[in-house]
């Protein structure tokens, strides 16, 4: 009767030397596991020496293009991957034709096409020796931030005087009908005309659209219609 007891109590502290050793062999297996991954983590560190230089966006008729350099020491296999987010917004947004670029710009014109908002773009390279920080631009404003380009003049002389068609730049944003909207849709501008005879500035006039002053009603949308000075001796008309 003692032989069994003595055994059963051998087989009980057997089995609970055989937990211990699991519990510590599962707490040995789970911090080399964390170390294993702190050791991943630390050996893929970001990139410094290839991170895009100089984000920044450029943008003319609210055509928004997001513009970096190459950092002079970065390899030469480098990828681009370009995100962009509406101002306060949490999430950033893949733009998704700027993935794995190798150029150095991206058009977000229909990605930041609501001029009155605020947006901020981020890029990041990726090479074979690693992955660069993201690199944000900063805080971008299309109504206030866009510069235009010249419109385009037409002269029509009549015997009163000229009439003068403007054609307002168009941005690369599509209307209803798959033509591009005219900036004048997105932005209030104001077109101002310089008469010069004798190589002297005599008049200045200013005009936000179509004006049908004077004996002419000139068809389009755009125009305006400026009287004769001295015996038609005008040289030069110049719009700003």
């Amino acid at each position: 009767m003692e032989e069994e007891l003595l055994k059963h109590r051998r087989g009980e502290a057997a089995l609970n030397t055989s937990a211990e050793n699991m519990s510590v062999l599962t707490t040995l297996l789970l911090f080399c596991d964390i170390l294993l991954l702190c050791c991943v983590d630390c050996t893929v560190p970001p990139q410094d020496d290839m991170e895009p230089l100089e984000v920044e966006f450029h943008s003319v008729d609210f055509r928004n293009v997001l513009h970096w350099k190459h950092h002079p020491r970065a390899p030469e296999d480098l990828q681009y991957f370009v995100q962009y987010k509406i101002y306060g917004e949490k999430q950033w947004s893949i733009a998704e034709l700027c993935q794995a670029i190798r150029e150095l710009q991206c058009d977000l014109s229909q990605e930041t096409s609501d001029p009155r908002e605020w947006y901020y773009a981020r890029v990041q390279s990726a090479s074979s020796e690693g992955l660069s920080p993201w690199v944000i631009s900063s805080r971008f404003h299309p109504q206030w931030d866009t510069t235009f380009s010249p419109p385009k003049m037409k002269l029509n002389v009549t015997e009163q005087g000229i009439v003068v068609h403007i054609k307002p730049p168009r941005s690369p944003l599509q209307g209803e009908r798959n033509t591009r909207i005219a900036v004048t849709k997105l932005q209030k501008l104001i077109f101002r005309l310089y008469l010069i005879q004798d190589g002297v500035e005599k008049e200045t006039y200013e005009t936000i659209g179509c004006s049908k002053k004077g004996p002419v009603s000139p068809r389009g949308t755009d125009c305006f219609w400026i009287p004769w000075l001295n015996g038609k001796n005008l040289t030069n008309i110049k719009i700003q």
